[in-house]
Order: C-alpha cells, then sequence, then structure tokens
C-alpha cells in the first residue's frame, strides 16, 4: 500500500472489489433486461429479491395472476403452466356446471326410461280390470314400485340441481386459489429459468407474440373444450365420440391379415429353418435336464450354486430342488428349465453380441430402442398371434414367444455397461499400444461385467415369467399345471407350482449373479 493511498486513509484492494461488484451488477441487470424484454426494471427487483436467499421468497406478480397459464406458456415454463392449466379448466368446468349445466339430466334420463315401462305396466294393469284378471295386484304392485322409483329419482334430480350453487363456489374458490398461485411461484419459475438462459443462451427468453397467440389458443381451446363437455353432456357429439368411419378399421384389418398371409407362403423357408434351429438346442437341453438321472441333474446344481454364490445357497438350492422333487414337479421343473435355458441362451447369444456392436453405433442404437419398446411393452397376447401364424404351436413357438418378451433387457444393459466405461481407462490402454480386441476383453467387458450380468439376470426373470403364458400354445412344464390351477380353480395346485417356478427363479439368479465382487 503506498504511503498517499495510506494518508487518504483509502484501500485499493476494497476499492477493485467495489469496481468489480458494481460492474457483475450492471451485468447482471443489462441480462435481465435482455432476457424479460418486458418490465426490465421490476424483474431486477424481483430476481435481486429472490436470489437474495437460498429459501423460497414469496413474490407478486399480477401478470400472471391474471393470465395464468397462458403467462407462463408465453414464458416458456410449459412445466407449470400444464399443471396450473388443469386446475383452473377444472375450476371453470365445475363453474359452468354450477351456472349452466342440467345436473339433474342423467336423473331425468333413467326417469324416461322407467316411464315406458310404467306405461307398459299401466295399460297391462287396465287390461287386467276390465277382464277380471287374478293378476291384477301383481300389475298394481308393479306399478306403484315403479311411480316409487320415479318419485325418488325426481327427488335425488331436484337434489342435485339444488347444489349447482355450491358447484359454481367451489369452482370459484379454486379458481381464485390457482391464480393466487400462480402470481407467488411466477416471479421464482421465471428466475430459475433466468438462471438456466445465463447457461445456455439457447433458452427461449422474452414474450415472443407467436407464443403468445399459440399458448393462448391452446389453453383457450383446451378450458373451452371441458367446459361445453362437462357442462352439456352428450349435446356434442364431436367431444364425446373420436370422429371415425367403420370402414377404416375394416380395411386395416384386411391389409394387416394380407401382409401376414404373404409372410407365411413366402417366408416357410426361414421360419423351417428357424424352428429347426430351436428344436435342436431344444431338444439337447431336454436330454440334459430331462433324460439325465435326477440325482446327476440335482448334483450339479448344487455345485454350481456353492460355486458362484456360497455354502448358505447350496443348501437353500437343495432344499428347493428337494421341494420339486417330493412334490412331483421335478419332471416338469426339468423341462421348464430346458425351455427356459434355450429361450435364454439364444437370446443372450444375440443380445450381447448386438449390444457390443450398438454400444459404440449411436445412430445403429437409436433405430433398435423402438423394436426394443415395442418388445418389451406390446403385450404377450398380442405378439403371440404372429408368432403361432409363423411357427404354429408347440414349444418352438413358445421359445421365440419367450426371447420376444425377455430378449431386450441383455440388450439395452450391456450398451449401458459398455458406454459406462470412463474413457480414461480406454485411452490409457490404447496409449500403451492395446489393440481392438485386446481392448475390448481386456478392458470394456470387464469393465462392462456387472451389467451384462444384470441383463442376463433379467432376461431370464423375464423368460421365466413367460412360462404360464408359454404354456398356453403348447409349452410343457410347470406353467401347465398353474394353467390347469386357473381353469379348473385348483388353488391348491395352482399355489404349490407357482412356488417352484419361484424356487427356479432364485436358483438361476444366485448362479448368475453370485457373490464375488
Amino acid at each position: 500500500m503506498s504511503d498517499a493511498a495510506q494518508d487518504l486513509g483509502v484501500n485499493p484492494l476494497e476499492d477493485t472489489e467495489s469496481d468489480a461488484a458494481k460492474a457483475y451488477a450492471e451485468e447482471r441487470c443489462d441480462n435481465i433486461r435482455s432476457f424479460v424484454h418486458t418490465s426490465p426494471e421490476y424483474y431486477i427487483r424481483m430476481f435481486d429479491k429472490i436470489g437474495a436467499s437460498s429459501a423460497f421468497t414469496p413474490t407478486l406478480n399480477v401478470m400472471a395472476g391474471l393470465f395464468g397459464p397462458v403467462w407462463f406458456g408465453a414464458r416458456g415454463l410449459w412445466k407449470w403452466a400444464l399443471p396450473f392449466l388443469i386446475i383452473e379448466t377444472l375450476a371453470l368446468v365445475q363453474i359452468a356446471r354450477g351456472l349452466f349445466g342440467d345436473l339433474g339430466a342423467e336423473a331425468m334420463a333413467r326417469i324416461a326410461s322407467i316411464e315406458g315401462t310404467l306405461e307398459l305396466r299401466r295399460r297391462q294393469l287396465a287390461a287386467a280390470i276390465d277382464s277380471n284378471s287374478d293378476r291384477i295386484d301383481a300389475f298394481q304392485r308393479a306399478v306403484d314400485s315403479l311411480e316409487a322409483n320415479i318419485g325418488g329419482i325426481r327427488t335425488e334430480a331436484e337434489a342435485l340441481a339444488a347444489t349447482g350453487p355450491a358447484i359454481a363456489l367451489t369452482g370459484l374458490a379454486i379458481l381464485i386459489l390457482a391464480k393466487c398461485a400462480q402470481a407467488v411461484v411466477a416471479n421464482s419459475a421465471l428466475e430459475a429459468r433466468f438462471s438456466d438462459w445465463m447457461s445456455d443462451r439457447t433458452v427461449r427468453s422474452g414474450l415472443p407474440v407467436g407464443q403468445i397467440v399459440f399458448s393462448a389458443i391452446f389453453m383457450g381451446l383446451i378450458a373451452f373444450a371441458a367446459m361445453m363437455h362437462y357442462s352439456f353432456p352428450g349435446r356434442f357429439t364431436l367431444l364425446s365420440e373420436f370422429p371415425t368411419d367403420p370402414d377404416i378399421r375394416l380395411v386395416s384389418i384386411d391389409s394387416v391379415e394380407a401382409f401376414f398371409n404373404w409372410a407365411v407362403l413366402n417366408g416357410e423357408v426361414l421360419f423351417d429353418a428357424i424352428t429347426y434351429f430351436i428344436r435342436l438346442v431344444l431338444d439337447a437341453l431336454e436330454i440334459v435336464f430331462v433324460s439325465t438321472p435326477w440325482i446327476v441333474i440335482a448334483a450339479l446344481i448344487i455345485l454350481l450354486t456353492w460355486l458362484t454364490a456360497g455354502v448358505r445357497m447350496a443348501i437353500y438350492s437343495g432344499a428347493f430342488l428337494a421341494y420339486m422333487g417330493l412334490l412331483g414337479f421335478w419332471e416338469k421343473a426339468m423341462t421348464t428349465l430346458a425351455l427356459l435355458g434355450t429361450a435364454a441362451c439364444l437370446s443372450i447369444l444375440i443380445g450381447i453380441p448386438l449390444g457390443m456392436f450398438a454400444a459404440r453405433r449411436p445412430r445403429f442404437y437409436k433405430a433398435i430402442q423402438p423394436i426394443m419398446d415395442f418388445m418389451q411393452t406390446m403385450p404377450a397376447f398380442v405378439f403371440m398371434i404372429p408368432v403361432i401364424a409363423f411357427f404354429g404351436t408347440g414349444k418352438p413357438a413358445a421359445v421365440v414367444t419367450t426371447m420376444i418378451f425377455g430378449g431386450t433387457p441383455v440388450v439395452r444393459l450391456t450398451v449401458l455397461g459398455l458406454r459406462g466405461v470412463p474413457e480414461s481407462v480406454r485411452e490409457a490402454a490404447i496409449s500403451f499400444g492395446a489393440n481392438k480386441w485386446y481392448l475390448l476383453t481386456k478392458v470394456d467387458l470387464p469393465l462392462a461385467g456387472p451389467s451384462i450380468r444384470a441383463g442376463i439376470n433379467q432376461t431370464i426373470m423375464l423368460s421365466l415369467a413367460m412360462v404360464v403364458v408359454a404354456s398356453l400354445i403348447g409349452a410343457k412344464g410347470l406353467g401347465e399345471d398353474v394353467l390347469e390351477a386357473l381353469q379348473y380353480a385348483n388353488v391348491g395346485q395352482g399355489i404349490l407350482a407357482g412356488f417352484a417356478i419361484l424356487f427356479c427363479a432364485m436358483i438361476l439368479d444366485r448362479i448368475v449373479q453370485g457373490n464375488r465382487k
């Protein structure tokens, strides 16, 4: 510090910090002006107030309260606009129903339906009186009962109509509360968006006229359509029924059937080859699991469980296998494991290489993602239809169905695991001269191993979940017992077979996952 500065009592460091703070404040004000475009001085004060505390700071934005979701949508705050739109629409619907809606319309429709029956019973009563029939009392009781019902329903309709003002007031209260909430949170929401805009200038700012018009039209149409539909039910067919033509559905059905007929006729060789390959694998596994003496299979499973998951799980596996054998489920359980093993092995043999290929090719992965989404979300009973058309019924069709449902997790988790390998590790291996094969086998796959094993586990679990469904198209095994229990309401058989399926899943899960780090 210089002698002159000391004589004047001025600290140059404090002076520099003050200038920097002023420059930052001026730059922040300029940024706020560029961001909001309208009422900048008001937003500068509000943003400074909000930023002064880490807790929520309530402020009041009158324009946001008045225009509600339109203001939020025009500002690009759609995550706020849509919830407030739903709340305001609900409030407006309640107001419209309370003031203009025919609250007793449904009750009056019921009265009109009953009156038709009442008129018929009155004519029958009159005819019985004229003929001095012995059924006069029965008809009289029917007429009295219908008249009493009409009276009760009419009272109910009058009571509903009397609730109109209360419904309207409830809607008004909801609307006022929503407006107040929007006015209070608007500035905080806009300040958060301003922070996003500061780090990413592609975030929309200001109040573009196009966005204002779009928000107003969108919000207005939603609110108006909802009000008309709920206030005047059944009056506007366009709001209650989607405009369509039955011929569209019929033509679509015919087109789908024509496509599958063409595919079956022209793809017979391909489908026969797939069926033959599946049958080879399935027959081999059935020889291993079904034809091999039970003591050999049990010993191998217990030993494998011990080696991968420890002694305790090996004891549990022995108990599970004893459960299946003592209750007579052994052969069916082994048949289920053969079917499951075929589907799981084929899914893994296809899924892991496919995931490895897609992990470094984002465009290819984006292309197959919709297909995998379809395989996972489409109900099993839907894609069983083309499977039966292509492969018929029986075990090969059950294997294909199981593969469709359970084959996607191994692909997704293989991609996830390989993409999660740190680039620094890969770069280090490359810098030491690792070729592509060494990089894949010694770096990528070992580091992605836990994720890949999780994918294998999920594929096995989902394949077991298809055991009962696969039994519908001819697959044998434990699923057949569960299906019979459902058909004949045999609770005991279904529960016991279900536990056998559960134990198979637990044994396979522990073998695949193990307890090694």
